[in-house]
């Protein structure tokens, strides 16, 4: 497992991002052992399959100083612990339904040295914090997930894009969205990572 894959695609990363990101094999392998939050296989592709998968968010939004974000489902801290790497100025709230998940992202959070992080075992409509967006990885369909979140936002918006979702999905999504009724930009990975893990996979993002 290398970190060549991120580089490949976030040059920019400082030094510190790139011990932080070069210490999350270890760590995952580590938790992995004691509370499986990643399939035994995928633990071999992290840095594809779950790190760069999350830091996909990133080439569709540059979050800003001082924005608040909400993970929804984040399970082993993904989409949210990547991210919170590459933009240690905003602030990222990480939730799951599951306690010993979220406990977790505590320990890995802690020994990354991630003050911008911080996660707690409660379900999304038990949030109530508002944020400037939610983001999530395929924790349900998008008409159940919806319901969860809508009320979670700041109304002002100091980004380019208005607070609302970025949820990332893959394969066909053409029946999920029609059933959802919601108005949705679809940003295609394949479009930014030419890896065939990301050929089905996308961004949606939904304005709220």
């Amino acid at each position: 497992m290398t970190s060549d894959i991120l580089i490949k695609y976030f040059p920019f990363l400082t030094a510190i991002q790139l011990q932080q990101f070069n210490q999350l094999p270890g760590l995952y392998t580590f938790w992995n052992n004691q509370i499986n939050v990643i399939s035994r296989k995928d633990i071999e592709q992290l840095y594809e399959r779950h790190v760069l998968h999350s830091l996909g968010i990133a080439k569709v939004m540059i979050f800003l100083p001082g924005e608040k974000v909400l993970d929804v489902g984040t399970g082993g801290g993904f989409p949210g612990i990547p991210l919170a790497i590459l933009f240690p100025d905003t602030q990222f709230y990480l939730v799951d339904s599951i306690g010993k998940k979220i406990k977790v992202v505590q320990e890995v959070a802690k020994a990354l040295g991630l003050k911008n992080v911080s996660a707690s075992h409660q379900r999304a409509e038990q949030v109530n914090e508002k944020f400037d967006f939610v983001i999530s990885r395929a924790v349900t369909r998008l008409k159940e997930f919806y319901p969860w979140v809508k009320d979670k936002f700041n109304k002002q918006s100091k980004n380019k894009f208005p607070n609302g979702i970025l949820y990332l999905k893959g394969g066909d999504l053409t029946q999920e969205i029609a059933e959802s009724g919601l108005a949705v930009q679809q940003y295609h990975l394949k479009d930014y990572f030419e890896e065939e893990f990301f050929e089905t996979k996308q961004v949606i993002y939904i304005k709220v």
